[in-house]
């Protein structure tokens, strides 16, 4: 049996012929607006150009709504922000809606976006099942034609890739994965039916947020759990509670100052970096101010800590001396403690997004969950029952689940066959490294925009906050053009090379690039090592586009 049919690895395995040829799945489209990907990113902005009279469709490789969340179903799976942080600024949506917990599931996620379509409408103009593989523009035309897997084109004045930061998989290329005969599948290409593990012998490869969340679904009822383990996730405790709809509708007074709130603050949420550096306090008004945050749990203890934590190193190992104090206190083992919570700091805390977790580091204190360090002993093959380590150590399974991630934030647009005005192609242009101008276009690629991808503040931030800043003033661009009748805009390479010094400098300002993470280009092998994320806060972010939006020279303007 082949790999493929154990379990697909590329978007192109999801594109199906349409019986139907009408509406959005018309052989040859006509639109003012196409956009790539139906998650938060792209329902917001089909809304939002609907709204002001642009005709918009979606193109959706998934059969569903929801992007990331019609995608991620492995056991476990649930958001890392808080509601009403996670979810769509517009009223007629949150006042008709309340969620079950403060981290909801996929299934409750896969719920609201359900909610989102009842009530402004999004399936009627989405092709679903629908994958790009080529897109190009015409300067004589003004416009864009866009090819899909199926033999279908459109054609669109612009182009808006909604496609996020984790649309490509990345799954390592391990000898033999072919020949194991049990069931393995990737975290995020998982199947809807459930994969049974009672007393079966697992395998968690993986140890991001897939990786942790996994482990807590399968540890209290597997027959065996084994996580490989590269790098210790330092993840920080979640405190999941269940919410009434009472407690809701009497928040619900707040929440237009709540959504205003989160675009105010560095990372999208709604608190921000304690205004004073670490050493301002004595070491008691230290562990207060932790233990406050640990205490309330989320990202509070990764982006509301001390301010000079991500870029100082002492002040960042007063930050992990608590973290790994509270957490070696959980696990019993003490083997299992030292690699799950070293003494010694793996890499500087916060550089790598913590995983919100609510009862990981527990699992391990059951004799069935068990962790194997593969950082200097790594996964040489799969064999028919399992997986060989370089050492020679053979571990046998029935089930392994691949937690290894995505080709982050650029793979996502560079597996879409995007070619330039002057005929060169996006995969091949940002092998040594991505170029974007504002973190929103691209030189080359006129009327085309990316939201909460690359040089935004994409992994750094809660993903609607960013969806809404980028997706506004990427409606309020298009408006501007129409004004003024404007055929295209194409970023200038000068100013392209000018926002590609501010993210490396913002990121400089950091401890971000001491350490190979997705914020510094992921684990996929021969990638860039390079910054893909504006490191400077939202906040400061909007007075950049808003600035740029303001005075267009950074771009070629060309008239109708």
């Amino acid at each position: 049996m082949g790999a493929p049919k154990k379990f697909n690895t590329e978007l192109t395995d999801y594109s199906v012929v349409h019986k139907e040829t009408t509406g959005p799945y018309a052989k040859d489209l006509e639109v003012d607006a196409l956009v790539v990907g139906a998650g938060f990113a792209g329902i917001f902005m089909l809304k939002t150009l609907r709204d002001r009279g642009y005709k918009t469709v979606i193109y959706e490789a998934g059969n569903d709504l929801g992007g990331t969340w019609r995608w991620n179903c492995y056991p476990g799976a649930g958001v890392d922000s808080e509601v009403p942080e996670y979810e769509f600024s517009w009223p007629e949506v949150w006042k008709t809606w309340n969620w079950k917990s403060n981290y909801p599931s996929y299934e409750d996620l896969r719920a609201y976006f359900d909610h989102v379509d009842k009530v402004v409408g999004i399936k009627k103009d989405c092709s679903f099942n629908t994958v790009v593989t080529s897109a190009h523009f015409d300067t004589e035309s003004g416009r864009w034609t866009v090819n899909t897997e199926d033999g279908r084109t459109a054609k669109a004045k612009y182009l808006v890739l909604g496609t996020g930061f984790a649309a490509r998989r990345y799954i390592p290329d391990w000898p033999g994965m072919d020949k194991f005969k049990g069931v393995v599948h990737h975290s995020s290409f998982w199947p809807d039916e459930e994969v049974q593990v009672k007393g079966k012998r697992c395998a968690v490869i993986g140890t991001g947020a897939s990786g942790v969340q996994i482990v807590q679904a399968w540890g209290p009822v597997a027959g065996e759990v084994k996580v490989f383990q590269r790098t210790p996730n330092l993840a920080i405790p979640m405190r999941y509670r269940e919410l009434t709809a009472e407690e809701q509708e009497r928040s619900k007074a707040r929440y237009p100052e709540l959504f205003r709130l989160r675009e105010k603050c560095w990372a999208g949420f709604h608190y921000d970096w304690h205004e004073k550096n670490t050493f301002d306090d004595t070491p008691e008004q230290r562990e207060a101010l932790y233990e406050k945050l640990w205490a309330e749990g989320g990202f509070r203890f990764w982006v509301s800590v001390y301010k000079d934590s991500l870029s100082d190193p002492k002040a960042n190992q007063e930050t992990y001396n608590f973290w790994v104090k509270k957490t070696q206190a959980r696990i019993g083992d003490p083997r299992k403690r030292e690699l799950l919570a070293p003494a010694k700091m793996p890499h500087y805390f916060g550089v790598k997004r913590p995983c919100l977790e609510k009862t990981y580091y527990e699992q391990f204190n059951r004799p069935s969950v068990d962790v194997v360090d593969i950082k200097n002993n790594p996964i040489k093959e799969f064999t028919e029952t399992g997986i060989t380590l370089e050492d020679g150590s053979h571990h046998e399974f029935d089930v392994i689940a691949v937690a290894t991630g995505f080709d982050v934030v650029t793979g996502v647009m560079t597996q879409l066959g995007l070619k330039s005005i002057t005929g060169t192609r996006l995969d091949e242009e940002w092998k040594p490294g991505a170029n974007t101008y504002l973190g929103t276009t691209v030189s080359g690629y006129p009327n085309m925009f990316h939201i909460y991808g690359a040089h935004g503040p994409t992994l750094l931030s809660n993903g609607p906050s960013a969806v809404e800043v980028q997706g506004r003033w990427v409606a309020d661009c298009l408006d501007k053009m129409n004004m003024n009748q404007i055929k295209y805009i194409n970023p200038k390479p000068e100013a392209e090379k000018e926002w590609k010094k501010q993210i490396i400098a913002l990121n400089n300002l950091t401890l971000l690039p001491t350490v190979k993470s997705t914020y510094m280009g992921g684990s996929v092998p021969g990638k860039a090592f390079e910054p893909l994320c504006y490191a400077g806060g939202i906040p400061a972010y909007v007075t950049a586009i808003r600035q740029a939006l303001e005075d267009m020279s950074g771009f070629d303007v060309v008239k109708a």
